[in-house]
C-alpha cells in the first residue's frame, strides 16, 4: 500500500464531482416528492373535506404511510448492499437501480388520483432509493486509499452537503409547483432530477474506483453467527462467542463479523434518532400547516408553504457541516475534549429530545387553539439539524471507518436499517392511532411530542452506562490490528 510522503498533499479524486453531483439531483427527487407527501395523502385521499372529526386518523393514516415508505427505502439498502457486495459490484447496481427509480417517480406523476396507484409508485420509488442508498456512500469511500484517507471526514461532510443542497432547492420548488401546478407536475419533477442524477452518475463511469463483487461464501456474518451458536459447547476460557467459528472459517472474516456486531452495538443508540427526525417531513408539515407562515419584509410579504419548511432544516445544515468540521470540532479538540464518534452520537441525542420538547409546547398552543409563529419551528429545526450533524454525519463515516474492505456496503446498509426501524417504530405508533382507543385517547395533540421525549430520554440514560465499555476498531486507521488489542475506548464519554 502506498505511503504518503511528508511533503505530499492529498487529493480529492476525479470521481468525487461526479458521485456529489449524483447525490444532489437524486436528493432533490426524493426530499421533492416527500416534502409534499404527507399533505398530499391527506388532501387527496384521506380527508378531502378537511373534516374535523376524521383530521386525528386522516393525519395518523398519512403518516403511517410516509413512514412506511421511509422504512422500505431503508430497509432495502442493506440487501442493495450485500447484492452488491457479492455479485454486481457498486457500479451496476447504482446503474440499474437508477433506471427503476426513475419508473417508480413516473407512476406517482400518472396516478395522482388513484390511491391503490400511487401507492405502487411510492412503493417502486422506495425500492430504487433503498436499492442504491448504501452503494453510494460506500462507493465514496472506495475512492481513497492510504495516500488521501486524511481526506475521507471531510469528504462524507461535502457528500452530505450535497445531500442537503439538493434538498433545499427541492423542498422550496415542489411545494410551489403542487400550489399553482397541481401534483402531476410536483411528482414529476422530481423524476426528471431522477434522470439527470442517472445520466450524472453514467457520465462519471470512466473515473471511478470499480471494486469488484467478492462473491458469495460461507464466510459471512449469517453462517459465521448461526455456527458460533450451534456450537456453544467448543468455547475454550477466555475465547468470544464468534472466536468459535475461527476452527471452521477465515479468522479474518470472523474478526470482519465481530466488526459487524461492534458497529450495531453503536447504531443502536442512533435508533432514537431515527424514529423521529423524519417526523419534520410529515407530522411537522401538518403542524406548520397550522402556523403563522407570513413574512413581513416591509416592502413585501408572503406565506411560505407547509412542504418548505423544512428548508431551513437543509440551510442550518448546510451552515452547519463546514462548522462543525472545520471549526467547532478541531477547537475541542485543541483544548482536550476530543470529539469521538461515541460523544457526537450522545450529544446528537440530547438535542434530539430538545428539539421535540420545543415542538411539543409549540403544539399544545395548537391544541388550544393558537397559531404560533413559524418561528418556533424554525428553532426545532435548528436544533435538529445540528443533532443530525452529530448522529447522521458520524453514521456514515462510522459505517466505513468501522467495517473492513469486504462489507463495506453491508455495513453501511445496516447503518440504514436503523433508520428503517426507527420510522417502524413511528408508523407503527401512528397505525395505533389511527386505530382509536388507547393510543388516540391518550397521545392526542402534544402528549404525541411528549412521549417521543422519554422514547429520546430512555436511550440518553442507557448510552451514558453502555458508551465507556463499547469497543472500537478503525480499520483505515488501524487495519492490521488483532482483535485482542482492541480496547475499550474509556475515553468516549
Amino acid at each position: 500500500m502506498q505511503e504518503k510522503t511528508a511533503s505530499a498533499k492529498s487529493r480529492f479524486p476525479k470521481s468525487v464531482p461526479f458521485i456529489i453531483g449524483n447525490e444532489a439531483a437524486e436528493r432533490f427527487s426524493f426530499y421533492g416528492m416527500r416534502s409534499i407527501l404527507t399533505l398530499f395523502l391527506v388532501k387527496q385521499f384521506f380527508n378531502p373535506t378537511g373534516s374535523a372529526a376524521l383530521a386525528q386518523q386522516a393525519d395518523a393514516h398519512a403518516n403511517k404511510l410516509n413512514h412506511l415508505f421511509v422504512m422500505v427505502a431503508y430497509a432495502l439498502p442493506f440487501v442493495g448492499g450485500m447484492i452488491a457486495d457479492w455479485f454486481t459490484g457498486k457500479y451496476k447496481l447504482i446503474l440499474y437501480v437508477s433506471l427503476v427509480y426513475c419508473l417508480g417517480h413516473l407512476l406517482l406523476a400518472m396516478f395522482d388520483t388513484s390511491l391503490d396507484g400511487f401507492e405502487f409508485g411510492m412503493l417502486v420509488v422506495a425500492i430504487g432509493a433503498g436499492g442504491i442508498k448504501s452503494c453510494v456512500s460506500a462507493n465514496v469511500g472506495d475512492q481513497f486509499d492510504a495516500s488521501n484517507q486524511d481526506l475521507l471526514s471531510k469528504v462524507y461532510g461535502w457528500f452530505y452537503f450535497s445531500i442537503n443542497a439538493g434538498s433545499m432547492l427541492s423542498t422550496v420548488a415542489i411545494p410551489t409547483i403542487y400550489k399553482y401546478y397541481g401534483p402531476k407536475w410536483a411528482f414529476g419533477v422530481p423524476g426528471i432530477l431522477m434522470g439527470l442524477a442517472t445520466l450524472i452518475f453514467f457520465l462519471g463511469r470512466k473515473r471511478y474506483v470499480k471494486v469488484p463483487p467478492q462473491g458469495v461464501n460461507r464466510n459471512n456474518l449469517v453462517f459465521i453467527t448461526w455456527y458460533a451458536l450451534t456450537h456453544l459447547s467448543k468455547k475454550k476460557p477466555g475465547q468470544s462467542l464468534l472466536d468459535i467459528a475461527k476452527e471452521s472459517y477465515d479468522p479474518e472474516r470472523v474478526e470482519g463479523v465481530k466488526a459487524v456486531y461492534r458497529v450495531i452495538s453503536v447504531f443502536f443508540f442512533a435508533l432514537a434518532f431515527w424514529a423521529v427526525w423524519d417526523q419534520c417531513l410529515s407530522e411537522w408539515t401538518l403542524y406548520a400547516e397550522k402556523m403563522d407562515r407570513n413574512i413581513n419584509l416591509g416592502f413585501t410579504s408572503f406565506m411560505i408553504e407547509p412542504g418548505s419548511m423544512s428548508t431551513f432544516n437543509t440551510i442550518f445544515l448546510l451552515l452547519f457541516i463546514p462548522l462543525f468540521n472545520y471549526l467547532i470540532y478541531p477547537n475541542l479538540d485543541k483544548i482536550g475534549l476530543k470529539t469521538t464518534p461515541l460523544r457526537r452520537l450522545g450529544a446528537g441525542l440530547v438535542l434530539t429530545a430538545l428539539s421535540f420538547v420545543v415542538i411539543g409546547f409549540t403544539h399544545v398552543s395548537i391544541d388550544n387553539g393558537g397559531s404560533p409563529s413559524m418561528w418556533w419551528q424554525v428553532l426545532a429545526f435548528l436544533i435538529l439539524s445540528a443533532a443530525e450533524v452529530l448522529v447522521s454525519i458520524t453514521g456514515l463515516e462510522y459505517a466505513y471507518t468501522h467495517s473492513p474492505k469486504s462489507m463495506k456496503s453491508t455495513m453501511s446498509g445496516i447503518w440504514f436499517l436503523v433508520v428503517s426501524f426507527g420510522n417502524l417504530i413511528t408508523a407503527s405508533v401512528n397505525g395505533l392511532i389511527e386505530d382509536g382507543g388507547w393510543w388516540a385517547k391518550n397521545l392526542k395533540g402534544a402528549n404525541y411530542e411528549w412521549f417521543f421525549v422519554a422514547f429520546i430520554c430512555v436511550f440518553i440514560i442507557i448510552f451514558m452506562f453502555v458508551a465507556p465499555r463499547l469497543k472500537e476498531r478503525n480499520y483505515i486507521t488501524d487495519p492490521y490490528v488483532s482483535d485482542n488489542e482492541v480496547i475499550a475506548d474509556t475515553n468516549n464519554l
